[in-house]
């Protein structure tokens, strides 16, 4: 059935099919009184641990609070330097600098949107201490590159999944031209990201693949002493109640809001899975249209955002002509990371950042998107663009 207006994302559908048991959990949470560190946050760490392959999972508040407590586990603090990409929310960098340390900025790839590893080594010094890699869009980066080159360096590296819950590495790079580490691709190949660095900080804000009813946050990693320095900081900093040994933080997975995940967590793989049709057919029938560049379905990539690039014409007057025929999309993001205000001029060009910022688009994508929407999507994106 053709929607008259299809908004960017439809989480209803999901919400139906699993309404019952969202009640129940809800409802079993409530009957128990345990709000704050109730039985199914540990059950549900065990549960998506068990899920991503990796020893240790900690529940916190949210994606950002991930990153800035999965930084503080991996001592990165004032006078650190840490490498990420421009092209990414805002809470990437931020992190860093709320961990006290610099963010150094490293131009992405036009394919993948991602941190492009052949550009890292030229900003590595005495000061760095880790590369932060996004997975932007649920697409895996390049992380045969990129733990090769941290390994070479002495650095630790923390993988940004806010957008990747359930994504695989495939263990290609196209990009390198053989010039990596055979050994190490296959080692790492077919891992879940989050769980090929040392740190992996996931987000479950609600229009994540997997997302809660409010805020929250998973840190993953195979370290022992990591995960235990990451329980006491996201507990004002204390491994027994009321013997605080550090500045921590108040950063606790609700128990409502685990409940819920336990219950989306089964479903991940389908929805991905279905994530990846709405993406496959997009790409098909955008393929005869030269004014836009379509996103590959590359092996692995969970698609939490289905963006093109508008090549030629105005990306901005498009949105507006989608918009106006009942069709929502989302610009992310119209201005890379160093030049936001709190960093603007302190950090050289990303050239490709800044022309990615004026072509990106996303469109709608859920699981349970229809075809026939898909087509009448594309359909009006041609008849924009050509009249």
């Amino acid at each position: 059935m053709i929607d008259p207006k299809i908004p960017i994302l439809d989480l209803s559908p999901q919400y139906q099919s699993l309404k019952p048991e969202i009640y129940a959990a809800i409802d079993r949470v409530l009957e128990s009184g345990q709000f704050i560190m109730g039985p199914d946050v540990k059950q549900f760490e065990q549960e998506v641990a068990a899920y991503l392959g990796v020893r240790h999972t900690i529940a916190v508040n949210s994606g950002t609070d991930a990153l800035v407590i999965g930084l503080r586990s991996l001592g990165i603090g004032a006078g650190d330097e840490v490498i990420t990409t421009p092209f990414s929310f805002f809470a990437t960098a931020e992190s860093i600098s709320s961990a006290g340390a610099t963010p150094v900025f490293v131009d992405v790839d036009p394919k993948t949107f991602n941190i492009d590893p052949a550009k890292i080594k030229d900003k590595i010094t005495p000061r760095t201490k880790a590369i932060m890699p996004v997975h932007l869009y649920g697409n895996p980066a390049a992380m045969t590159q990129i733990i090769e080159i941290a390994q070479a360096n002495g650095l630790k590296v923390i993988e940004d999944c806010a957008q990747s819950f359930g994504a695989r590495y495939a263990g290609t790079c196209s990009d390198c031209h053989g010039a990596c580490s055979d050994t190490l691709r296959s080692a790492i190949a077919g891992k879940m990201t989050g769980i090929i660095g040392d740190v992996g900080a996931y987000s479950f804000f609600p229009s994540k693949n997997l997302g809660a009813y409010g805020d929250g946050g998973l840190i993953a990693t195979n370290d022992d002493a990591i995960a235990d320095l990451t329980r006491m900081l996201r507990v004002h900093g204390a491994k027994k109640k009321y013997h605080n040994e550090i500045i921590g933080y108040n950063s606790r997975l609700d128990t409502l809001q685990a409940a819920i995940l336990r219950v989306k967590l089964p479903h991940i793989d389908e929805w991905n899975a279905g994530r990846r049709r709405v993406a496959s057919l997009y790409t098909e029938l955008l393929a005869n249209i030269p004014e836009v560049i379509a996103p590959e379905v590359v092996s692995g990539h969970v698609f939490h955002q289905y963006t093109i690039r508008v090549i030629k014409g105005d990306r901005d007057k498009l949105a507006i002509d989608l918009a106006a025929k009942g069709i929502s999309t989302m610009i992310y993001y119209p201005i890379p990371q160093d030049r936001l205000p709190i960093y603007a001029g302190k950090y050289p060009a990303n050239p490709i950042s800044d022309l990615l910022g004026t072509q990106v688009l996303s469109l709608p994508i859920w699981p349970e998107l229809e075809e026939v929407n898909i087509t009448r999507i594309v359909d009006t994106i041609k008849a924009c663009i050509l009249q």
